[in-house]
């Protein structure tokens, strides 16, 4: 029987192997985008139902929804081809983003408490 170990480690020498991306990460990337426009489907149906049947404050609120649904389809759409970049070359980086969807609950949140601010001073 050998004394010698069975895996031995050499100082300096790396295996270089093609690093492999399972579909699954890019289909998770497609459907995370697919939940973004349909976040933003929803958000533009507010909108589109304030301009028609509201009065000037819900045209204004409107105004704001849409620009916060324009927002967050044009960030979906950026991530998404971004992540799609990282996946095909192979990145191992994080493919999560901070920034972003916090951006875009602060717009939101300033549209709603705008829309609260027009509908109670507008008695």
């Amino acid at each position: 029987m050998s004394t010698q170990p069975l895996l031995q480690r050499t100082a300096s020498k790396r295996i270089a192997l093609p690093l492999k991306v399972e579909p699954k990460v890019a289909f998770a990337n497609e459907r995370t985008f697919l939940s973004w426009l349909h976040f933003t489907v929803v958000l533009g149906g507010l909108a589109v139902g304030l301009l028609n049947f509201g009065d000037r404050v819900g045209r204004i609120s409107a105004g704001m929804f849409s620009l916060v649904a324009i927002a967050v389809m044009l960030y979906a759409l950026y991530t998404y081809h971004w992540r799609a970049a990282a996946i095909r070359r192979g990145n191992r980086t994080p493919y999560d983003d901070r920034l972003g969807p916090t951006l875009l609950c602060i717009a939101l949140a300033g549209a709603v408490i705008v829309n609260f601010i027009l509908r109670f001073t507008s008695v």
